[in-house]
């Protein structure tokens, strides 16, 4: 992109849609771990899904980087319901979404607050029988059974 075109993009409000992004301005990452900062957007609210693979150790163990998470689930072959759900979603022409890490998901409850409701998984595995999970009601987090359904909120990055 060139530097003339950056200075054209327009970042909205926190809540508010992105327009042309695939859903609601979450917030900003700060640069962590060597990897660069990034504006999270949130997408539509998905069906209900397993998080998958009860009784498995899973490849996606990371807490900040739910896209390394999502692709390592896909890429492993492995029936990971929720997972899936979030890397199929498309808006706006990207496909590029994932299933948010239990960090991530944490700041978008800090940026959203109140403007969200229930349960939704991470892409963060605990242990072979559960994964994080996020209450948007009051900011809790907490673990579940990943033979559990819960909701999918998908999420993509924008870097500037």
């Amino acid at each position: 992109m060139q530097a003339a075109e950056q200075a054209q993009i327009t970042i909205p409000e926190i809540g508010a849609v992105w327009p042309g992004q695939g859903g609601i301005y979450a917030g900003f990452i700060p640069a962590r771990n060597g990897a660069e900062g990034y504006h999270l957007i949130l997408g539509d609210d998905l069906e209900r899904a397993e998080w998958g693979q009860y009784g498995d150790e899973s490849p996606a163990t990371s807490l900040i980087d739910g896209r390394a998470n999502t692709l390592a689930l896909i890429e492993s072959g492995g029936e990971y319901p929720a997972a899936i759900a979030a890397h199929k979603h498309e808006a706006d022409g990207h496909a590029d979404f994932y299933l948010p890490a239990a960090a991530e998901l944490y700041e978008i409850w800090l940026n959203l607050n109140g403007k969200l409701a229930g349960w939704v998984w991470s892409s963060s595995q605990r242990s072979a029988h559960i994964a994080f999970v996020m209450d948007f009601d009051d900011g809790s987090q907490d673990l579940n059974g990943k033979d559990f359904e819960l909701r999918v909120r998908p999420v993509r990055r924008f870097i500037q």
